[in-house]
């Protein structure tokens, strides 16, 4: 995907009159160059499409080369753009266009086979209503008749785009799109006329805290790391995204990498250090590919390397990838890992910020909230500070996942809470079922249901839930999910990504692990013994999520049996169902589950014991057969394949 613009735009122009014009407002005749630069305007039809790895995964790759085809056999001079995430995954893969004069209109589910009847009808100023998403408001371009504003859809209204604003609207290899869009001014005013403790005094004053889960005041930890006297600091970029559900910092780089660069060299600055590290799971190859050539585009424009900008700041950005370790997003076990240790987090204090990589001071900051730092620089700290709520300040991104209709990324002021998430941005459940539970933050959060899910989404109000924000993943769940199953997948992510060091975390998690394995199964040839240790385990569960949690060395051992602990407050009598009852009401768990044949129904013709790996089905042909409940697995393959509806779950 080529770095370019549809009109000519030098880097000499955007350097002297864009990034060295220091004044509020650019000079009118600039600005209306810059409007086609971003294509607030365009003179000739252009054709958008989301290339991030949730539109890729959808097939937005043939759809791409359907639009090349399609206006090479038309012989039509539009332009193709390739985007990141719009945020609106359920929609993927989605297809924009906008035409000269006309407002830019969203198109959903665009697979290659529908793409020529939408730009058919687009180019020729009909709409193809059934797959119009909607239309984005601009004063100046006449809109179209009967489409809906996204502005006004409801998985928008409920958003305040701040970091996402450009999540779709430009080409994320295109410097020149995103200097147009205002961005590395803040960075360049900054170095030319700011002290590193005015960056510091900002930042603090605007109240942005680390958007990792912990909410430590951004600020506040840079001006430790500047305060220690060394001859070296450090800024590392924590992009080792790993909980499960969520992807919103790899959609962030995947659409905007620009900006977390700029953000990364404005914290830089402040701290004072001339060596910036990204740490990333090597696994996200397009986000790396992204970043990659990011930085090499900002060298270009001397935004990066030796006396950036006559201004004696010297910054250079490494890209370290990672093998994708859970543990190695904590900020220690990081450390090690980029100094070729194993993967282990380091006890507490001293922190990274005094003595981190190498043994010098360290800022460790996740893609999220670097990225909210050119926007605190670009409208000032008040205005960062008025969004959110008392206790949290700005927005927040999280990833709606689960049993919901409407899911993705979605970016919300802090205090929003968590029952619109759900039932206004997500529109609650599918197919009319009951909702159940939502899961918040992963591996280390929690479950909400009943009243407890019109709490605020911010650090305090979840936390006093017993809930944790995490990387903000959200997992909606309904009345077919079991709560026991689904905290035992944590429960074996978690004890599979522990690192071993410590033996609460390493010894605990694999025993809380084996206590929701003999809880999900069906007890064959279970003697006395074996039953007496079940039941024991399950009594002690509380007491031993409680030393773990206490006496684990880091925050993936302390916050392990969240997760237990919210279900048994929110769910107790699903766990006593499955203990006593030995039954699994969402027929989640197999080996729980229990099928009988019926006599009337069934016509012996042998299929079932035929596909069964178990051998558990036996009988004559042409007469009932018959389930045998001691070889039964549970797997269910017999149900699938009986044509005559003769086998039932008990």
């Amino acid at each position: 995907m080529a770095s370019k613009t549809h009109i000519s735009v030098d880097k000499e122009f955007l350097v002297n009159e864009v990034l060295r014009n220091e004044s509020v407002e650019l000079p009118p005749d600039t600005e209306r160059k810059l409007k086609y630069v971003r294509r607030d305007k365009v003179k000739v039809p252009v054709v958008f499409i989301g290339t991030g790895s949730c539109g890729l995964i959808s097939g937005a790759g043939g759809t791409l080369e359907e639009a090349k085809k399609y206006l090479s056999e038309r012989n039509i001079g539009a332009e193709i753009v390739e985007t990141g995430c719009t945020g609106f995954c359920s929609m993927e893969p989605m297809v924009e266009v906008q035409l000269p004069g006309k407002t830019r209109i969203s198109f959903r589910h665009v697979t290659p086979e529908k793409l020529p009847f939408i730009l058919d009808g687009i180019f020729n100023n009909i709409v193809p209503e059934e797959h119009a998403i909607g239309q984005y408001k601009n004063k100046s371009l006449e809109p179209w008749k009967n489409v809906a504003f996204i502005e006004e859809l409801p998985y928008y209204t409920l958003q305040y785009r701040n970091l996402m604003k450009n999540w779709g609207r430009i080409n994320p290899y295109s410097i020149e799109e995103y200097i147009a869009s205002g961005g590395y001014r803040p960075y360049v005013k900054i170095i030319r006329n700011y002290t590193h403790a005015e960056v510091c005094d900002i930042v603090e004053k605007s109240g942005l805290q680390g958007r990792g889960g912990g909410g430590f005041l951004t600020g506040k930890k840079w001006k430790v790391a500047h305060a220690v006297i060394a001859d070296q600091r450090y800024l590392l970029c924590n992009a080792d995204e790993s909980d499960p559900g969520g992807f919103a910092n790899r959609a962030m780089i995947e659409s905007d990498p620009h900006r977390l660069i700029e953000g990364i060299l404005i914290a830089a600055y402040a701290v004072g250090t001339s060596k910036a590290w990204i740490s990333i799971r090597n696994d996200y190859r397009i986000a790396i590919d992204r970043l990659e050539r990011a930085i090499e585009r900002a060298r270009d424009y001397g935004l990066v390397g030796h006396n950036v900008f006559n201004s004696g700041f010297n910054i250079d950005i490494i890209i370290r990838k990672g093998p994708g370790a859970f543990v190695c997003g904590e900020e220690t076990a990081m450390i090690n890992s980029l100094e070729g240790k194993r993967g282990m987090p380091r006890p507490k204090p001293p922190y990274p910020a005094v003595s981190g990589l190498f043994g010098k001071p360290t800022v460790v900051n996740n893609v999220e909230t670097l990225s909210n730092i050119p926007a605190i620089f670009e409208n000032g700290p008040d205005w960062f500070n008025e969004i959110g709520n008392e206790s949290a300040k700005g927005t927040k991104i999280l990833v709606l996942s689960g049993k919901i209709i409407n899911h993705g990324v979605i970016e919300v002021p802090l205090g929003t809470k968590v029952k619109d998430l759900v039932f206004v941005a997500g529109q609650g459940i599918p197919d009319n079922k009951e909702f159940k539970a939502v899961q918040v933050g992963g591996p280390s959060g929690g479950f909400l249901a009943g009243e407890d899910i019109d709490v605020p989404y911010d650090f305090q109000s979840l936390a006093s839930k017993g809930v944790y924000m995490g990387s903000g993943g959200m997992v909606v769940l309904d009345q077919e999910c079991c709560i026991i199953d689904t905290v035992k997948y944590f429960m074996n992510f978690i004890q599979q990504e522990s690192c071993g060091k410590c033996i609460p975390c390493r010894e605990g998690t694999g025993r809380m692990l084996e206590v929701f394995e003999n809880i999900t199964k069906r007890p064959v040839d279970e003697d006395r013994h074996s039953t007496l240790e079940r039941f024991k385990g399950v009594m002690q569960l509380e007491n031993l999520a409680g030393v773990i949690k206490d006496t684990s060395l880091c925050g993936l051992g302390q916050k392990a049996p969240n997760t237990v602990i919210s279900s048994l407050n929110y769910f107790r009598e699903e766990y006593e169902e499955h203990i006593f009852d030995r039954k699994c009401t969402a027929g989640v768990c197999r080996e729980l589950r229990l099928y009988y044949i019926s006599v009337d129904k069934c016509t012996g013709c042998t299929i079932c014991a035929q596909k069964c790996p178990e051998s558990a089905i036996i009988g004559t042909k042409r007469h009932p057969f018959f389930i045998v409940e001691e070889k039964c697995t549970g797997c269910g393959i017999c149900y699938d394949v009986c044509k005559f509806n003769a086998i039932s779950v008990k």
